[in-house]
C-alpha cells in the first residue's frame, strides 16, 4: 500500500480501500494509460450543487488567461475544439474512460484539465492517480445517502479529493468547512470564500436582475467588481470558488473578471426557454433539497406581487428516499403552484415517489390527478405523473402573463429512465413543443 501510495502521489484514493474491484481497474487504467496526470495541472470540483457551473466557469477564465486547459464535466468533456459526450447519468467517467481522455489532453499539448469529481467517484476510486493540485469544494447538503447510508460517509467521501492538494477552496459558508479543512492536506494552502463571514475571498454589494449580476470581491484589501451574465446569491458562491481555484494557479484578476463576464452559463442551469411568451420559463438541473431551495428563493424574488411562482419537478428512483420528502417541503413552502411528475422512475413505482415527495407537502397529503387546494393561502398542487404532459399543463394551463415557470431535474441530460430503458428526453424540447402548443411525451 505504501509503494502504491508513493507511486500514485498519496492523492484523493488513499485510505481503506472500498470497492475493490473499482480500484483494480483503476490501477490498471492509470498504468496501461502511462500515468497521463502526473504531467498535468488537474483541478477537481466537488460538491453537492454547483459543481458543473462551477467547473465551466475555471475553464472559461484558465481559457481566458491563455493557458490551455480542458474541461471534464457532467455535461461533456472538451478538449480543445472538440466536445465529446461522456454519457447519461454520469458526472465522473469510470477509470477506462477517464484515463485515455487525460492521454488526448496531454497529446494535444494541453496543460490543465478541470474535473468534476462526485462522491461515487471518489467513493468507487475512479480518481485514482489524477494527482489534483487544486482541490475545490461547492457545498454538502442531503444527497445520495441511498449509496453512501449516512451524511458523514458522503461528506467522507468528498474528503479524498483533498488529502494530496496544493490548495484547497472551501466554502466557508457552508456547515462543511471545518471539518473539510481538519482533514485536508495539512501543508495546503486554505483558500476560503463567503458572502456572509470574514474569508480570503468575500463577496458583497450584490446586485441583479434578469440580465445578470455585479458584485465585488475583497481579497485582502483589494476590491475588485465583477459582473457576471449569471443569477441567484448561489451563483456568487460558484464565481467565488471558481476565482479561488483561478488564484490557486496564479492568474490575474484582469482575466478572471474576462472569464467571468465571458460566461454566460451552461445547458439546464437556470436556462431560459423563450417562444414570445408572456412569462418566463426556465430550465434548471436542481434536484437536492438545497438546489431547488436556491432556484426557488432566487425566482420569488424577482417574481411581482401579482405574479405566480410555478414548479415542475420530481425524484429520481433506486436513489435517495429521505430526499424526497424535504424537496416537496420546499416546493410547500416557497412556491404557488407544483406539478409533481416524474424524473427517472427507473424500476420503482412511480406513483409511489410522488407519495415520498407528497408527505413533505402536507402530512398524509391526499395529492391526484388535477388541481388540489392544499393550503389556507391558495397555493396549489398538481400530480401528472406523465412529465410531458406535466410541462404542457404548467405552460398552458397554469402559466399567465408576468409568472414565474421553472421546470427542475433534468437540466442538461438527454434521457429519462423508465424500467431498464433509457429513452431520449429534453426538457428544453419538451418546454418549446408546450409554448408552441403541442404535447412531446417520454414515450
Amino acid at each position: 500500500m505504501d509503494l502504491v501510495k508513493k507511486v500514485f502521489g498519496g492523492t484523493t484514493w488513499y485510505g481503506p480501500v472500498r470497492n475493490f474491484q473499482h480500484f483494480i481497474e483503476a490501477v490498471y487504467a492509470v498504468v496501461s494509460n502511462g500515468y497521463p496526470a502526473r504531467d498535468l495541472t488537474v483541478i477537481g470540483v466537488t460538491g453537492t450543487d454547483g459543481k458543473t457551473t462551477t467547473a465551466h466557469i475555471i475553464w472559461s477564465i484558465i481559457q481566458e488567461s491563455g493557458v490551455p486547459t480542458a474541461l471534464i464535466s457532467s455535461v461533456a468533456a472538451y478538449i480543445g475544439n472538440e466536445e465529446i459526450d461522456t454519457g447519461f447519468h454520469v458526472t465522473t467517467p469510470d477509470p477506462g474512460q477517464l484515463q485515455p481522455l487525460l492521454v488526448r489532453i496531454k497529446k494535444k499539448g494541453i496543460t490543465h484539465v478541470v474535473l468534476e469529481a462526485t462522491s461515487h467517484g471518489l467513493d468507487q476510486h475512479r480518481l485514482l492517480g489524477c494527482n489534483f493540485k487544486i482541490g475545490v469544494l461547492t457545498n454538502i447538503t442531503h444527497e445520495h445517502l441511498d449509496y453512501h447510508k449516512t451524511f458523514e460517509h458522503y461528506r467522507d467521501a468528498k474528503v479524498k479529493l483533498f488529502r494530496g492538494v496544493k490548495t484547497a477552496v472551501l466554502n466557508r459558508d457552508d456547515d462543511s468547512f471545518s471539518y473539510i479543512k481538519s482533514k485536508t492536506n495539512p501543508s495546503a494552502e486554505i483558500v476560503s470564500y463567503s458572502t456572509k463571514q470574514p474569508a480570503k475571498l468575500r463577496a458583497d454589494k450584490v446586485s441583479f436582475n434578469w440580465k445578470g449580476m455585479e458584485f465585488r470581491v475583497r481579497e485582502g484589501r483589494s476590491i475588485i467588481t465583477l459582473t457576471t451574465k449569471l443569477i441567484g446569491e448561489y451563483n456568487v458562491l460558484n464565481i467565488l470558488a471558481a476565482a479561488g481555484a483561478a488564484r490557486g494557479i496564479g492568474i490575474s484578476w484582469e482575466a478572471i473578471k474576462e472569464g467571468v463576464k465571458r460566461f454566460s452559463g451552461i445547458t439546464g442551469r437556470m436556462e431560459r426557454v423563450d417562444e414570445g411568451q408572456n412569462f418566463a420559463t426556465f430550465i434548471d438541473f436542481a434536484h437536492t433539497p438545497a438546489a431547488l431551495d436556491s432556484v426557488l428563493t432566487l425566482l420569488k424574488k424577482l417574481k411581482t406581487k401579482n405574479s405566480k411562482l410555478i414548479v415542475v419537478f420530481g425524484a429520481a428512483g433506486e436513489r435517495d428516499v429521505t430526499k424526497r420528502p424535504l424537496m416537496g417541503e420546499v416546493a410547500a413552502r416557497l412556491a404557488d403552484f407544483t406539478v409533481l411528475t416524474a424524473e427517472d422512475s427507473r424500476t420503482e413505482d412511480l406513483n409511489r415517489i410522488i407519495d415520498d415527495i407528497t408527505r413533505g407537502i402536507r402530512q398524509n397529503a391526499k395529492v391526484w390527478d388535477g388541481v388540489v387546494d392544499w393550503r389556507k393561502d391558495g397555493t396549489w398542487c398538481i400530480r401528472i405523473p406523465e412529465r410531458g404532459e406535466a410541462i404542457a399543463f404548467a405552460v398552458q394551463k397554469l402559466a399567465r402573463s408576468g409568472d414565474i415557470l421553472v421546470i427542475c431535474g433534468k437540466g442538461h441530460e438527454k434521457s429519462m429512465a423508465y424500467d431498464h430503458t433509457e429513452y431520449p428526453w429534453s426538457d428544453q424540447e419538451a418546454a418549446r413543443i408546450a409554448l408552441q402548443g403541442g404535447v412531446k411525451r417520454v414515450r
